[in-house]
C-alpha cells in the first residue's frame, strides 16, 4: 500500500571476539562515525551510538526495505575492515559472531512517551497547587 507507514526502532548490541577490551576511549569517537557512515549509506537513522571497551550498543530507526541481518552484516564486517586498517590491535580484530536485538515498536514508544508527558503534567499541576497553598 503506498500509504503505509512503518517505523521500527531496534537497538543492537554486538561484542568483540572473545569479549577483549579492544576499543580504547581514544578510538571511540572515530569508530562511532565510521559505523554511523554505514548506517546512514544504508538510508536508515541512527538514534544513539555507544560502545564499552568489548562491546557496543546501537539504536537505529529502521525502514521494513533493509533487513537487520543484512545490516548488522555491513556494520560488523566493514567497522572489522577498518580497526584491522587503522592497526588498533595487536593481531586481528573482529566482533563475535552473532548479535543481540530488541525491537521497539513505534506504537510502544509513543505510549510510553505519552505516560511520560501525562506524569510530567500531573507532578507540573501538583506543584502549581502546593504554590497556590503556600499563599
Amino acid at each position: 500500500m503506498a500509504d503505509t507507514y512503518t517505523q521500527l526502532y531496534v537497538h543492537i548490541v554486538f561484542s568483540v571476539k572473545g569479549r577483549h577490551a579492544l576499543i580504547p576511549k581514544r578510538h571511540k569517537p572515530e569508530l562511532h562515525k565510521y559505523i554511523t557512515g554505514i548506517i546512514t549509506n544504508k538510508k536508515q537513522k541512527l538514534i544513539q551510538i555507544n560502545s564499552m571497551p568489548d562491546h557496543i550498543h546501537i539504536l537505529i530507526g529502521m525502514t521494513p526495505d533493509v533487513t537487520l541481518s543484512g545490516l548488522v552484516k555491513d556494520i560488523k564486517v566493514n567497522s572489522t575492515r577498518f580497526i584491522n586498517q587503522k592497526r588498533w590491535t595487536v593481531g586481528q580484530f573482529s566482533w563475535q559472531t552473532g548479535y543481540g536485538r530488541s525491537v521497539i515498536h513505534i506504537l510502544r514508544f509513543l505510549r510510553w512517551l505519552h505516560i511520560l508527558k501525562i506524569r510530567r503534567a500531573i507532578i507540573q499541576a501538583r506543584r502549581s497547587e502546593m504554590n497556590i497553598l503556600r499563599f
